[in-house]
This record gives structure tokens, sequence and C-alpha cells, in this order.
């Protein structure tokens, strides 16, 4: 596991952002809202990083990832790096 920094917001924006999820009550209400605010790409996209840090956490390598969501060596190399040297954000929601 890596070290782990707490990421401080740049701006209000941002700020209000991370509250607005402390708002929503269950699924349903978070899917909504991502909807909402991400393009159908994005969430795809978004969904596959997440996916790729349970895989990766899962032990399967980074080849296989790759093929198996359709994306390059590369994106699996950036999850990994913000899974094992991030903020631990990774680490929260797949436990």
């Amino acid at each position: 596991m890596g070290t782990f920094q707490n990421y401080k917001p740049k701006n209000e924006k941002e700020k209000y952002l991370a509250k607005a999820f402390l708002k929503l009550k269950n699924e349903q209400e978070v899917v909504n809202f991502l909807r909402d605010l991400l393009t159908v790409k994005e969430m795809e996209e978004f969904s596959n990083r997440l996916e790729m840090a349970k895989l990766l956490k899962e032990g399967i390598s980074y080849k296989a990832i790759a093929k198996k969501l359709k994306v390059s060596t590369t994106t699996v190399t950036r999850t990994a790096h913000w899974l094992f040297h991030g903020c631990g954000g990774y680490e929260k929601v797949i436990k």
C-alpha cells in the first residue's frame, strides 16, 4: 500500500462539489447526480477507472486489465499510480 495524502480543494467550487455528494442519500440519487453532471462517455471512463483499480487490487496484470477493458496499458498505469500513491480514495471505496 502506498503513502496517502489528503487532497486540499483548490477553491470554493471544488469544496461545493465534494459537499454535493454528502447531500445524496442512496445509490439512485448518486447515479442521478452523476448522470446530470457527466457525459455518458465520462461515466464510462470513470466506471472503467474504478474497475481498473479493483482489478489491480486483485493482482490482475496491467496487460490483462487493458485487454479486458479495452484501454491502453498507459491508462492502467496512470490508474495504478493514483491507487497506490494517491489520496486513498480508491482504497476507501474498493474495500
